[in-house]
């Protein structure tokens, strides 16, 4: 059961479209993204009160330009086109789009013309606005019916609308923060001119989904396999306030998570939540099989492949269980069905955990709906204590892949030390919410140092911190001096087999978050 009022955005390859969604979902307005290709008879389906047409990086006169089908503008409710979105209306209308000769990408200043839908309240006519252009092309000439609404130095037509006020154009970007009131044109967009109210609310999302996982579960069993990460600690808790004892967790801990994390998450479950929780400490059997290897993707392949065995021989103990409970979140949804298909494959996915389809379980995923900045602010309407809503993001495979080289017991102990002292130097200095992830890394380095009287011979750690909005991109947090100072004195003196501290300064791209 989804929202009734709703915006479906269509997706012509942006790498701006999730940004989009995010927008709309700030505003309190449910939206989704579908891809450009889309039947217009499943987005008449789903009855939105309006749509959205991201950019794309082609021209509309490209061979082989996306496209969509020229209904979506007769659909009765009002249409929105960024950037190529609107370049798009202009070709299916019989507008004119030409390159332009001067391309822009970057800061631009665009004076509005009309204020009286998109610019309401931005200034009035003549006002300048500062926006973010990506594009080569303009329109020359608006189609039969719409006027310019603003324009730049470059684009004679930076924003158009049509006659009847149901068919909007921004060259620009409005969803980006370089475009400072961006968000304020969209919000015109959404209660101006598609009169929505800002319904999309946490509260409201919990009495929805509760209900609709009583009636998909009805009197069966379900199973959920909890890392004690964010997304997966609020799926149970969800799931337990709709299903209560008829939901069972499996915890495996594969003896590869950061220090006092395993007794954390039994504590808080078990006596806070209530939760049947079923722990297995399976340390010792994954460090077993990770002896000798050094491979990153052996050591990932070798964990998940353990945690399958692990999982379905706890599942099978459980009883009759029709269920499987994930904690698979909207940007997953949306890449399986992108307009540009799945990314490469960079590394096997961080939530190491695909579990055997031979369990023959239906899936469950409540938050399939959400974004990872919803899903926080979900667990916070469940009451969940803010150590688990704002857990760092830690991979399936946990200090394997952090640990670069061999994975033995004492090297898993040494990187736990070094990694709590960075945590609690991070939420002592007020950070915890405003870095989006820091870890510490241990290096298959040694190098020579100086203790007292006596030369060490120890082993290299890295501190990795960086902001980011959705991991997609991350750039390297610039940290005071006095504060690397302090961590990097503590996991020198505390922890026993490390003498030096670096600091990673790499941005991503060209270098990903995670070291492995």
């Amino acid at each position: 059961m989804k929202p009734q009022d709703m915006i479906v955005i269509l997706d012509f390859g942006s790498q701006y479209t999730q940004l989009i969604a995010r927008r709309v979902r700030e505003l309190k307005v449910y939206c989704e993204i579908h891809p450009c290709t889309v039947p217009l008879d499943q987005v008449r389906a789903l009855a939105p009160r309006g749509v959205i047409l991201s950019g794309g990086p082609a021209s509309v006169y490209d061979e082989d330009a996306p496209t969509t089908d020229p209904g979506i503008l007769d659909l009765n409710v009002p249409v929105l086109g960024l950037c190529y979105g609107m370049q798009l209306i202009t070709h299916i209308l019989n507008g004119q789009v030409a390159s332009a000769a001067h391309r822009e990408y970057g800061p631009a200043e665009v004076t509005i013309d009309d204020d009286s839908d998109l610019f309401h309240g931005l200034g009035g006519a003549g006002a300048q606005l500062k926006a973010w252009m990506s594009h080569g092309d303009r329109i020359e000439t608006p189609p039969p019916g719409f006027t310019a609404i603003a324009h730049s130095a470059n684009s004679p037509v930076a924003a158009m609308h049509d006659v009847l006020g149901r068919r909007f154009g921004l060259q620009f970007h409005p969803e980006v923060a370089h475009t400072p009131r961006g968000k304020d044109i969209l919000a015109n967009f959404l209660f101006r001119i598609c009169r929505l109210e800002p319904t999309w609310t946490m509260a409201g999302f919990v009495e929805r989904t509760v209900a609709e996982l009583r009636e998909k579960t009805g009197s069966d069993r379900v199973i959920c396999g909890l890392s004690g990460g964010v997304d997966s600690s609020v799926t149970a808790v969800l799931l337990h306030r709709a299903i209560g004892d008829r939901l069972t967790c499996i915890f495996v801990d594969n003896g590869l998570l950061r220090q006092g994390e395993a007794e954390y998450v039994v504590r808080v479950f078990r006596e806070r939540f209530k939760i049947n929780l079923v722990h297995v400490d399976a340390g010792p059997v994954f460090l077993e099989k990770l002896a000798g290897i050094e491979d990153p993707e052996r050591k990932r392949k070798i964990i998940g492949h353990e945690f399958i065995k692990v999982f379905e021989a706890e599942a099978l103990k459980v009883g009759q269980v029709r269920f499987l409970a994930q904690g698979t979140l909207y940007p997953d949804v949306i890449e399986s069905v992108s307009f540009k298909g799945p990314s490469a494959t960079i590394k096997t996915h961080h939530n190491v955990g695909g579990l055997p389809e031979n369990m023959n379980l239906e899936l469950v995923e409540p938050l399939r709906e959400l974004f990872k900045d919803e899903v926080r602010e979900l667990g916070a309407e469940l009451d969940m204590p803010d150590e688990l809503v704002w857990r760092q993001p830690f991979p399936g495979p946990g200090l394997a892949v952090r640990i670069l080289g061999e994975v033995t017991p004492e090297r898993v102990a040494v990187l736990q030390q070094a990694d709590a002292i960075v945590r609690e130097e991070i939420r002592a200095a007020g950070l915890m919410r405003q870095v989006w992830q820091y870890f510490a890394v241990l290096l298959p380095v040694r190098t020579v140092g100086v203790m007292g009287d006596h030369r060490t011979y120890e082993s290299v750690a890295a501190i990795r911190v960086v902001d980011s909005l959705d991991a997609m991109t991350a750039d390297w947090t610039r940290l005071p001096y006095d504060l690397l100072a302090v961590m990097s004195n503590r996991i020198i003196n505390e922890v026993q087999g490390i003498n030096r501290v670096v600091f990673d300064i790499s941005s991503k791209p060209p270098s990903t978050i995670e070291w492995e």
